[in-house]
C-alpha cells in the first residue's frame, strides 16, 4: 500500500475478528513506531503490548471499573470544554455515529453499552499502551502522537485495524499497576489492534474530515 493511500484510507476500527496478530507483523508495527521523529531525537515513547490471557484479564478489570463508574484519574485529562467550532464538530461526529448504529440520543441503555465496549478494546485481540516519563511535557506529548500515528498507519498498510482509545486511559493508575509500570510514567494512549470485522455495523461509520481549505491559509 502506498503511503498516501494508507493515510487517506485509514479509519478507526471498532469491531475486530478474534484472530491474533502474528509476531512478525507486530514486530513490523513496533519497528515503524521506533523510527518516528521526535524533538531533538529524544524518543520519549515506551510501549507495552498486551494480548492473550493478559489482555482478557485487563479487559475484565477495566470493564468492571467502567461498569461501576469508578473514579477516574487520567494522566492526560480529557478537556471539559472546547472552542465552539471544535465542539460542533465533536457533537456532529457523535450524533452521526449514533445514527449509523440506529441509536437515539435518549437511548441511555444503548449508549451505555456502546461506552462500555471501549473497555473491552472493542473485542480487539491486542492492545498497545504508550507511556512516557512523567517529567516530560508538551513537546514529548507531540512526539507521542507521531509515534502513535506511525504505528496505526503501518498497521493499516498490513491489513490490521486500530482504534485510538482515550477513554481507557481514565483508569491509568489501575492499568499501570496491572502492567507493572512505574507510577512515575504517564499513560498517553491505548491503541486497540486487530483484524477488522468488515461486516460489523460499528465499522460502517466514518467521520467527516474538513477540506484543506477549511484550515489552511496560504500567504
Amino acid at each position: 500500500m502506498e503511503t498516501l493511500e494508507a493515510i487517506e484510507t485509514r479509519r478507526s476500527t471498532r469491531a475486530f475478528r478474534p484472530d491474533p496478530i502474528p509476531a512478525d507483523v507486530m514486530k513490523k508495527l513496533l519497528k515503524a513506531a521506533s523510527v518516528s521523529p521526535s524533538y531533538t531525537n529524544t524518543q520519549p515513547w515506551e510501549a507495552v503490548v498486551v494480548s492473550g490471557k493478559k489482555r482478557d484479564e485487563l479487559a475484565a478489570l477495566l470493564l468492571g471499573l467502567a461498569t461501576a463508574k469508578a473514579p477516574t484519574c487520567a494522566d492526560l485529562p480529557i478537556p471539559k470544554d472546547w472552542p465552539a467550532a471544535i465542539d460542533e464538530r465533536a457533537r456532529e461526529h457523535g450524533a452521526r455515529r449514533l445514527s449509523t448504529l440506529g441509536l437515539a440520543r435518549d437511548d441511555a441503555e444503548g449508549r451505555e453499552k456502546l461506552r462500555l465496549m471501549n473497555f473491552e478494546f472493542y473485542g480487539a485481540p491486542c492492545a498497545v499502551f504508550l507511556f512516557m516519563d512523567g517529567s516530560l511535557g508538551e513537546w514529548s506529548i507531540f512526539d507521542m502522537g507521531l509515534c502513535a500515528e506511525n504505528l496505526i498507519l503501518a498497521a493499516h498498510s498490513l491489513g490490521v485495524g486500530s482504534c485510538l482509545q482515550a477513554s481507557v486511559t481514565n483508569y491509568a493508575p489501575e492499568i499501570k499497576k496491572f502492567l507493572g509500570v512505574s507510577e512515575g510514567k504517564k499513560l498517553v494512549i491505548c491503541i486497540a489492534l486487530g483484524y477488522p470485522d468488515n461486516n460489523a455495523l460499528l465499522n460502517k461509520y466514518s467521520g467527516i474530515k474538513q477540506s484543506p481549505d477549511a484550515f489552511t491559509k496560504i500567504v
